[in-house]
């Protein structure tokens, strides 16, 4: 067996397909699964790691290392986006890795995040340095809070709020909030328009409507159809965007689909086949061909969602 060291391990992915953001070179900056939520519809599954204790998780100059490589590598990405496993500002350098990424290319900087920590300040500081921001905010006040994020002690609701506050007023031009929506849980519309009140304060650039299109961390979660994405994006003003599926397919490159590739998508997110082919820039047969492969090897495993075949490595 080999053995495993910072110098071999992955931290860098893509580009990938965003259903936001275009081409999206990911950053993995947290273990799997060290988050401060532990939300009902995460398509990484439960959190074993409920905490928001901030260390330097991964080595930052490796990372830094493999984002050069990925650039010279190409395609070009549209966003160097801060995420996977976990949430990325309890990386600890969040503030010099950002700044160290500018010193290395134009490309601009993205960070998605629950937006948890905001609150310190040594995270905002750190996360107003990115080119664009990415939030969320799924409830409208505590008690749903509680019941979708189902976040770690010190992650209050009121804390959240106050954080999105901060954010409104030093920079509400680079902030794209997304909320996201599961059946039953907090698509009322006293919910809604709870958080559509929320918005209106904030006046952030974009407020984007998702559901749980990808299998969640609790197989009883189910998505909101499209109508009712629809009908709640009314209750923004201006209407907030629906992003719950890719509006159109993304071409990322035509560089070949390896076995390892497919994996290493696979490994941050659940794929459809479609998603593969999109993101690698494949030939669809192939990439048939390889996902047979890793099924009958017992290295990915598969789950249907509505007429969907998602593929996903735990």
């Amino acid at each position: 067996m080999s053995e495993t060291t910072p110098e071999n391990v992955k931290y860098v992915f893509g580009p990938v397909p965003s259903r936001r953001l275009g081409r999206s070179l990911g950053v993995d900056l947290i273990p799997f699964k060290y988050c401060s939520f532990n939300c009902v519809y995460c398509q990484l599954g439960r959190t074993p790691m409920h905490s928001i204790d901030r260390r330097e998780y991964v080595p930052m100059e490796t990372v830094l290392s493999q984002i050069q490589e990925a650039l010279n590598r190409g395609p070009r990405p549209d966003y160097i986006t801060l995420a996977g496993s976990g949430e990325p500002t309890l990386y600890l350098r969040m503030d010099e890795l950002i700044d160290r990424i500018h010193a290395m290319t134009d490309v601009p900087v993205d960070i998605i995040t629950n937006g948890s920590t905001l609150w310190m300040d040594e995270v905002f500081e750190a996360v107003v340095k990115a080119d664009l921001i990415l939030p969320s905010l799924d409830a409208g006040d505590a008690e749903i809070y509680a019941k979708i994020n189902r976040p770690a002690s010190e992650a209050t609701f009121d804390r959240l709020i106050d954080g999105l506050d901060h954010l409104a007023r030093v920079c509400p031009q680079k902030v794209w909030l997304e909320v996201f929506i599961v059946n039953g849980v907090n698509d009322d519309p006293e919910n809604v328009q709870k958080i559509a009140a929320l918005t209106d304060r904030f006046k952030f650039t974009r407020v984007q409507l998702n559901t749980a299109v990808r299998p969640p961390a609790e197989r009883e979660v189910e998505p909101v159809s499209r109508e009712t994405l629809e009908r709640l994006a009314n209750f923004f003003t201006p209407p907030a965007e629906i992003i719950a599926e890719f509006p159109h397919p993304t071409d990322v490159g035509e560089f070949h689909a390896q076995t390892e590739a497919v994996l290493d998508m696979l490994r941050r997110r659940p794929c459809t086949v479609n998603d593969i082919v999109n993101g690698l820039g494949a030939v669809r047969n192939e990439i048939i061909k390889i996902v047979e492969i890793l099924l009958q090897e017992n290295k990915i495993l598969s789950e249907k969602r509505g007429d969907q075949d998602y593929y996903y490595v735990r």
